[in-house]
């Protein structure tokens, strides 16, 4: 899971324990440790929130939808850049072609 991932990296980052994140975010130390884990798979926004707020980052980085994120593939980024300037018409084909690559991936 990304927010996992993420956070565990923000924490070490910034030298912090899992009862430090805890405490500032009002959440309990084993919630902190099953997000890192992947083991809680739907945090609430308030909770993102705050963790994003506590790591002065935003939502979007937090959960890996920041396109703009220093760890994004620079590939991936010019092709964000390039989906903005696509009429509706477009986004809507668009999308529809990613549903489908998602299903053939998860063998739908």
């Amino acid at each position: 899971m990304i927010i996992g991932l993420k956070l565990k990296q923000l924490r070490i980052a910034k030298n912090k324990s899992l009862q430090d994140v805890a405490d500032a975010v009002d959440a309990s130390k084993a919630h902190i440790w099953d997000l890192e884990k992947g083991n809680s798979n739907n945090p609430s926004l308030d909770l993102l929130t705050k963790i994003a707020s506590y790591f002065k980052v935003s939502v979007a980085e937090l959960v890996g939808e920041d396109p703009n994120a220093l760890n994004e593939e620079p590939e991936l980024v010019a092709l964000y850049r390039d989906l903005k300037s696509l009429g509706p018409k477009d986004l809507e084909t668009i999308e529809l072609l990613v549903k489908q690559f998602k299903a053939k991936k998860l063998g739908k």
